[in-house]
């Protein structure tokens, strides 16, 4: 039976929580959903807090929306992120390599598969989405290997 074990640490500029599940293919899932789904929350927390101070007052309202919009979110942004991570770990395993044909099919599928989510999904949606998301996977795969 898997056990859970969870780890975190904070080395400028990285921060690292270990959640171990057990099974590499959940642990990266689960790790991509929680820092990215945060990344989302968090872009969410600063944009409300930049209208709170622009209009130059805060409500209850305000504030309960901007929870509720964090939760939603975030969970938007850790759905991509797990989806796209776990797709990509599996693709890793079936090719025997890393490289940026990974992130292609990666972000491919992960953008397919988020166009289901969309209450306007067509074929053709389904498809552009796979696109762009192969596209930016792919391009994010060769930034980061820039010297």
């Amino acid at each position: 039976m898997p056990h859970g074990r969870i780890s975190a640490n904070v080395h400028s500029p990285t921060v690292g929580v270990v959640i171990d599940m057990g099974n590499p293919l959940l642990n990266r899932t689960v790790d991509g959903f929680l820092k990215i789904g945060t990344v989302g929350a968090s872009r969410v927390l600063v944009e409300e807090t930049y209208s709170s101070l622009s209009k130059g007052s805060v409500t209850k309202h305000d504030l309960e929306h901007t929870i509720k919009k964090m939760g939603i979110e975030g969970l938007k942004w850790g759905a991509v992120a797990g989806v796209y991570t776990g797709v990509e770990y599996g693709v890793e395993r079936i090719r025997g390599r890393r490289d940026w044909k990974n992130a292609l099919i990666s972000g491919a599928v992960t953008g397919a598969a988020m166009s289901f989510g969309d209450n306007k999904y067509t074929r053709d949606k389904m498809i552009k989405d796979a696109i762009t998301g192969g596209a930016i996977a792919t391009a994010a795969e060769f930034i980061r290997y820039l010297t």
